[in-house]
């Protein structure tokens, strides 16, 4: 099991830094998710502004164990973080990189990962609506 980087901060993301940290000359396919704040939402009354993202203490070492979970028994590279703070439009929120010997895997890595980062990192977010409403969303939201 490999993770390069595993890393919950309230620094902008920086999606050439995972790339590079997935780098290896024996994998054969890259997978980059990127996942950025958007300005709407089925449940918003109005248009979405920003969402603030709050986090638990071990939700970095959640995320590590989320990696090595996604990877499994096979060869694949993971580089993961999640943003903290308040992102406004277009910001990323999550990044994954994904490399492993073929395509497959990769895939099968990156949505395994995105999908358990949404339903079990403890990190929440509140969503700012343009008429000034907000509303809580918890785990698996």
């Amino acid at each position: 099991m490999t993770v390069r980087l595993a890393r919950i901060t309230s620094s902008p993301l920086d999606v050439d830094a995972h790339v590079a940290a997935v780098d290896d000359p024996r994998m054969g396919a890259q997978i980059t998710f990127v996942g950025r704040v958007r300005d709407h939402d089925p449940d918003a009354a109005s248009g979405v502004v920003a969402l603030e993202y709050t986090s638990h203490p071990d939700a970095e070492k959640t995320l590590v164990a989320l990696a090595e979970e996604a990877i499994g028994t096979g060869g694949a590279i993971v580089a993961a973080s999640h943003r903290i703070g308040r992102l406004e439009v277009g910001d990323a929120a999550v990044v994954v990189v994904v490399a492993a010997a073929h395509r497959g895997e990769a895939y099968e890595v990156s949505r395994a990962l995105i999908e358990a980062i949404k339903h079990r990192l403890p990190i929440w977010k509140r969503q700012i609506e343009s008429d000034g409403t907000t509303n809580w969303k918890g785990l698996g939201g």
